[in-house]
C-alpha cells in the first residue's frame, strides 16, 4: 500500500507526533520508508525535532501546526500537507485529549473538548484523505487511516468518562468509516494497553501496573508503533481494531491505571 510506482515515496500524516507515542510512531514509519508529515498543537520545538529525525531517516518530512479542536483548522490540514509534500497516502490519528472526569463531575464542556479532538478531528481527517485520493483518481485500498484507541474500551471502568466516551465513539467511527470510504480508503483501529508512564505514576507503580496482564507485560511504544506500520501496509485489513496490550483487555480493572492503588 498504496498502489503507486515503487519509486514514488509514500506520505503519512501523524497527529500528535511531537512527543511520546506519536513521536515513536512517526520514527517507526520513517524507518519503514514513509515520508512523515508531523502534526503538533503547542509543542513546536519538539515537533521540529521529530521532523528533523524523520528527515534524517527518510530524506523528507514536514511540520504542520493546528489545534484539532478547531474545525476550520482541521479541514485545512490535509490540503496543507498535500500542497507542501505533493501527496498524502495515510493518516495516523494519534493525538488525544486525556482529562479526568467521572459521573459526578461530568459536564457538556468537558465532553465537547474530548469529542472535538478525539473523535471529530479524526473523522474530518479521514474525510479529507478520501477527498484527496478521489481527486487523484487513486485505486482501491490506496489510502489508509489508523485511529489510536484504548484497551479500556474493551475493559471499561468509570474513570475519565468523557475521554472514554470519545474513544468509544471513535471506535464505532472506525467501523462506519471503513464502510463509507471503501474501497479507496481502509480504516483500522489500534488499541494499546498501558504503554508510557505519566506524572500520575511513579516509576515503580508504572512497572507494577505494566506487568498486570496475562503475558506479564503490556504494550511498549515499539509494539504499538510496529502495529501501526503493519496496519498501514497490510492492504487486506479494514474496519477492525488490533489490540496491542499484552492481554490487559481480558482482565478486570475497577479503576483507570493512573488511579489504581500501588499495593
Amino acid at each position: 500500500m498504496p498502489s503507486r510506482s515503487s519509486d514514488v515515496p509514500r506520505t503519512v500524516f501523524v497527529t500528535g507526533a511531537a512527543r511520546r507515542l506519536g513521536r515513536e510512531i512517526a520514527l517507526a514509519l520513517a524507518r519503514a520508508g514513509w515520508r512523515v508529515a508531523v502534526h503538533y498543537r503547542a509543542s513546536r520545538q519538539e515537533a521540529a525535532d521529530t521532523a528533523a529525525a524523520c528527515r534524517e531517516i527518510a530524506g523528507e518530512s514536514g511540520l504542520f501546526g493546528a489545534d484539532l479542536a478547531d474545525e476550520a483548522a482541521v479541514k485545512g490540514l490535509l490540503p496543507r500537507v498535500a500542497a507542501e509534500m505533493g501527496s498524502v497516502d495515510a493518516v495516523v490519528n494519534s493525538a488525544s485529549l486525556f482529562e479526568f472526569d467521572d459521573a459526578a463531575s461530568f459536564g457538556m464542556a468537558a465532553m465537547e473538548r474530548h469529542w472535538r479532538t478525539n473523535t471529530a478531528a479524526p473523522i474530518l481527517l479521514a474525510q479529507a484523505l478520501h477527498a484527496h485520493l478521489s481527486g487523484r483518481d487513486a485505486g482501491p485500498a490506496s489510502g489508509a487511516v489508523v485511529n489510536l484507541l484504548d484497551q479500556k474500551l474493551f475493559n471499561p471502568n468509570p474513570d475519565f468518562l468523557s475521554y472514554t466516551l470519545s474513544k468509544s465513539a471513535l471506535h464505532t467511527a472506525t467501523t462506519l468509516l471503513a464502510q463509507a470510504l471503501s474501497p479507496l480508503v481502509r480504516v483500522v483501529g489500534v488499541a494499546p494497553g498501558l504503554t508510557l508512564t505519566s506524572h500520575m505514576l511513579e516509576a515503580d507503580e508504572f512497572k507494577a501496573l505494566h506487568a498486570l496482564s496475562p503475558l506479564g507485560r503490556s504494550s511498549t511504544p515499539e509494539d504499538v508503533a510496529s502495529t501501526v506500520v503493519f496496519a498501514l501496509e497490510n492492504r487486506s485489513i479494514t474496519g477492525t481494531t488490533l489490540l496491542v496490550d499484552g492481554g490487559q483487555h481480558l482482565m478486570r480493572f475497577e479503576r483507570d491505571f493512573s488511579l489504581m492503588p500501588s499495593s
